[in-house]
């Protein structure tokens, strides 16, 4: 019988043709991807300027972090208030 390969070699036939251009099939003219930000974000967020990276983006990410800071916090101490008052017995 000798060595005899289990599986076939021949690749099976496409069940799901795609119908989808690839990038390179593309005109030129046709720039609905747009402009690669990539290396400049990364130029940006790998800028030795002391900033955490959460802040790196200016006045938009401080919004954000200060919004959420204050909800983080106000939430804490709402959640300590009701607390303290489930735990006083009712005058009735």
């Amino acid at each position: 019988q000798g060595l005899k390969p289990v599986v076939s070699t021949e690749s099976p036939a496409l069940i799901f043709g795609t119908t989808s251009k690839l990038s390179s099939d593309l005109p030129a003219s046709d720039s609905f991807l747009g402009k690669n930000k990539v290396p400049d974000l990364q130029k940006l967020f790998q800028k030795a300027d002391g900033l955490p990276v959460h802040l790196k983006r200016g006045v938009p990410d401080k919004l954000l972090y200060r919004t959420t800071m204050a909800l983080t916090i106000g939430g804490t101490i709402y959640c300590l208030v009701a607390l303290y008052m489930a735990s006083q017995p009712r005058n009735q």
